[in-house]
């Protein structure tokens, strides 16, 4: 057992979707830090390109817009990795949500977050199945890690249904696609972040409040996620210590709504 190579990604090519920010970037991040080679998408061309740049700091990282909510999207994202050769490592990370009033929730509400969250991460998987299987070995299978969030494993603390409700079933998606990709040597987890500093929950919570603070708070401390956890868990289910793992789900949250 070399110990030392568990958690080497060194040389890998990874595909990172909504990651010109939050935790998209973080996951970004972490990958080139861990000596990855990492491919960036979000749906603005300004934002992705300023964010692909800043991410050259710390390894080679390219970027691209693509609005993965829809079928053009998707297909420009694929034409661009396809075209790349083997992906050993995607991650579906883009996703959108909406608040609203349960009596003024618009039908909108649901068919924005729907699209993105649940089918574009679908489509996106599916669309990059040749660049996937161009990588997948038995000892190293390829590997898609889609993000999905607490709130698809317990009741929200705001009235966001589409969210909550397309993020349960990305998890129950997944494993229902981790089980049909297996005999490939094609991997699908879940990650269920808890509060990280983003655009999104910037739109329901104010980090600098205590007392919303002391409502998001997790049992290990009222503090959000940072850069190095959601990076760990990415890290882990991306290399040789994850290898054997299809079908799961890791809350990255602090405990939060394991006590529900």
């Amino acid at each position: 057992m070399d110990t030392q190579k568990l958690f080497d990604i060194a040389g890998k090519t990874a595909f990172v979707t909504g990651g010109s920010g939050g935790i998209g970037y973080m996951i970004a991040q972490g990958l080139l830090e861990a000596g990855a080679r990492v491919t960036i998408c979000s749906r603005k061309r300004e934002a992705i390109e300023k964010a692909a740049q800043a991410l050259c700091a710390f390894g080679p990282c390219t970027g691209f817009a693509a609005d993965l909510g829809t079928e053009e999207g998707i297909a420009t994202a694929a034409a661009h990795v396809n075209a790349a050769g083997p992906l050993n490592i995607l991650v579906n990370n883009a996703g959108a949500a909406w608040g609203a009033p349960i009596d003024k929730f618009p039908r909108a509400g649901f068919t924005r977050v729907l699209d993105l969250n649940v089918t574009g991460v679908f489509g996106m998987t599916q669309a990059l199945l040749p660049a996937l299987r161009a990588a997948a070995t038995r000892d190293d299978p390829a590997r898609v890690i889609n993000i999905a969030s607490i709130d698809g494993m317990g009741l929200p603390l705001w009235e966001t249904y589409s969210y909550s409700a397309s993020k349960a079933g990305l998890l129950h998606m997944s494993r229902h696609m981790g089980r049909t990709l297996a005999p490939e040597n094609i991997s699908v987890n879940c990650i269920s972040p808890g509060f990280f500093p983003s655009k999104m929950t910037a739109g329901v919570i104010d980090f600098n409040d205590p007392e919303a603070m002391a409502q998001a708070g997790s049992p290990l401390g009222q503090r959000t996620g940072e850069p190095e956890d959601i990076a760990a868990a990415v890290i882990y289910l991306s290399s040789r210590a994850g290898a054997w793992l299809t079908g799961i789900n890791i809350p990255v949250s602090g405990g939060t709504r394991l006590v529900d």
